[in-house]
């Protein structure tokens, strides 16, 4: 029977809305000159008003929106596949001595996350293993893992609404992951006179034939779907044989990982295989499944939670920023070099730092779009934040735990 509290959004409508919200926030973004100046995404802008809206109504009826977001999770997993797919081996063997640096920087931001986390329960008087609540688990962990961990740090140390207090952080941080990307890239950028580099020579073993015009028809559209359902498939075949050995990693990635060896090799192997990798089609492909992902999750945002324990959450928040911010600009922009590809990537390292992958590919999107492209960024940054950085947050939570409980 359905709660008479709740207003249910089925799957379709979910998607349908996810549309018109970044619509919503593309006008914004026409009428509000300070969102493009500071490239703050069209979805992100367009899911902050509707999630005000779902406020809204909350405040004046007491009744939830709760929306279906299996739409969303499946256009994650197209994103990031395409992501995949335009990769070039070239790129990722280029990115090995940034994607070190930057996997070090984010395990050295994950502990001074976490010590803020501790810092910020202690002083409203909460138990110090909660800060994990407060920290990495529900910042660069995201909900999925701040609802995961809430029961038991509820249990172990009687830390009442362990989980709300964990998903509240993981909203706001995702909210400020999208705000600060873009400005810290701007400030970067034209502060130090940066440039996009030109175009690398593109391998043509893996490209479309020169020859023919690159537009999007409906040809060359499922030529794309069919590249990437084949490494979907394969990247679930993949996903399920780790579950069975116990490796858990988000979907997405072993479906990112058969992308870049499916468009790289299928053509060396088989001589009439063309890759999408680079085309027009790819990208927007590519480009809708990213835009209606992050609507769909910021518009579906339940603000009213964040009612509680306010000014824990607003202390901790705050100091949680402040470390993203200045470790951002000072650590990540200039350990990686102090050109283009650093700033755009500190834009990326702001929105996972606080948010989630979509939120920092967003914010490098947005950042790119105005000042130039950098596809390298595009390859390193969710190699740090969706695989190796889960795994080094599980360890660090658990050290966190045992410090903190010691």
């Amino acid at each position: 029977m359905t709660d008479p509290q709740i207003i249910p959004i089925s799957a379709f409508t979910a998607l349908t809305l996810g549309i018109v919200t970044y619509f919503v926030g593309a006008k914004l973004t026409r009428k509000i000159p300070l969102l493009a100046t500071y490239s703050i995404p069209e979805s992100v802008s367009g899911g902050l008003f509707a999630a005000i809206g779902a406020l809204g109504i909350y405040l004046i009826t007491g009744r939830e929106i709760a929306y279906d977001l299996a739409g969303r999770d499946a256009l994650l997993v197209y994103f990031f596949t395409a992501v995949g797919l335009n990769a070039r081996i070239g790129d990722l063997l280029r990115g090995g001595r940034p994607l070190a640096i930057l996997l070090a920087l984010t395990v050295l931001f994950m502990v001074c996350q976490s010590a803020v986390g501790v810092i910020g329960a202690t002083l409203f008087d909460y138990p110090p293993p909660a800060g994990i609540m407060l920290g990495t688990a529900s910042l660069v962990g995201g909900h999925g893992t701040a609802i995961a961990w809430g029961p038991s740090i509820l249990t172990q140390f009687n830390v009442p609404g362990a989980a709300e207090i964990g998903v509240a952080t993981a909203t706001l941080g995702l909210v400020l992951a999208s705000l600060i990307g873009g400005p810290i890239a701007k400030t970067l950028i034209e502060r130090n006179a940066l440039r996009s580099p030109p175009e690398l020579p593109i391998d043509t073993a893996a490209e479309p034939d020169a020859s023919e015009p690159d537009r999007v028809t409906h040809v060359s559209l499922m030529h794309v779907i069919l590249w990437l359902h084949v490494a979907i498939f394969c990247g679930l075949a993949v996903f399920e044989a780790l579950e069975t050995m116990h490796v858990r990693v988000p979907v997405f990635l072993p479906c990112l990982l058969c992308g870049i060896a499916l468009s790289n090799l299928a053509p060396r192997i088989v001589r009439r295989a063309t890759s999408p990798a680079g085309s027009t089609t790819l990208a927007v492909v590519s480009e809708f499944s990213l835009s209606v992902f992050l609507s769909m999750s910021l518009m579906s945002m339940e603000l009213w939670a964040l009612s509680t324990s306010f000014a824990l959450l607003f202390v901790t928040i705050f100091l949680q920023l402040v470390l993203a911010v200045a470790f951002t600009v000072f650590v990540v922009f200039r350990s990686l070099g102090r050109d283009y590809f650093a700033a755009v990537l500190s834009a990326g390292f702001a929105g996972f730092a606080l948010g989630a992958t979509p939120t920092a590919i967003a914010n490098m999107t947005a950042v790119t779009q105005r000042y130039g492209p950098s596809p390298l960024a595009f390859i390193v940054l969710p190699l740090v934040s969706a695989f190796f950085a889960d795994i080094a947050n599980a360890i660090i939570i658990q050290w966190t735990i045992f410090l903190a409980a010691g």
